[in-house]
């Protein structure tokens, strides 16, 4: 008896927080970790925000990449963050906005 209530409450909470994933789709198209930032520009169209997060060094210290964090949405009442270091896709990340 409890362990519906204990999962039901797991479900809940994981969905309040922000997720995580390694695609989206922007209309009928896909986009992917690791494409770069004209892919996604021509697959999802401009964003509703850019904005630059600093500057990340590479593991060999010899060079700077722009970190930058585009949003979309809201889509259905969620946000969709891009994250971009240098002209990569490196993170996808969903919130249900307020």
């Amino acid at each position: 008896m409890l362990r519906p209530w204990l999962t039901g409450l797991t479900l809940a909470l994981a969905a309040s927080q922000a997720s995580a994933a390694d695609t989206l789709r922007c209309g009928s198209q896909l986009i992917s970790v690791g494409d770069r930032s004209g892919e996604v520009l021509q697959k999802c169209g401009e964003p509703v925000s850019r904005d630059v997060l600093g500057y990340k060094r590479s593991v060999d210290r010899r060079e700077e990449f722009q970190v930058e964090e585009w949003t979309y949405g809201p889509n259905g009442g969620m946000y969709q963050y891009l994250r971009f270091e240098g002209n990569r896709l490196k993170q996808i990340t969903s919130k249900r906005g307020n």
